[in-house]
């Protein structure tokens, strides 16, 4: 699993947990559908540390907060 996959992994665990539509971390985070898509799908092969801010934020998290998962774990990732 690449890191950008965990995140998306992650962002869709905590819509689920949170009850909070794709729609409504939008409009919170102030990232465009098109950008969350991709993140979303893997579609998107970087996630810069701007977007990742404002994703944790938009869930009351702190960056810290966001990957405190197992899915970050290294051995769970294929670090290029």
């Amino acid at each position: 699993m690449t890191i950008n996959d965990a995140v998306a992994y992650r962002i869709i665990k905590l819509l689920n947990e949170k009850h909070i539509t794709q729609y409504r971390l939008e409009k919170i985070s102030t990232i465009p559908h098109g950008a969350m898509h991709r993140i979303l799908t893997g579609k998107n092969k970087t996630i810069t540390m701007t977007t990742f801010f404002k994703i944790a934020s938009a869930f009351d998290m702190t960056i810290q907060d966001f990957m405190n998962d197992k899915i970050f774990l290294l051995h769970n990732l294929e670090i290029d």
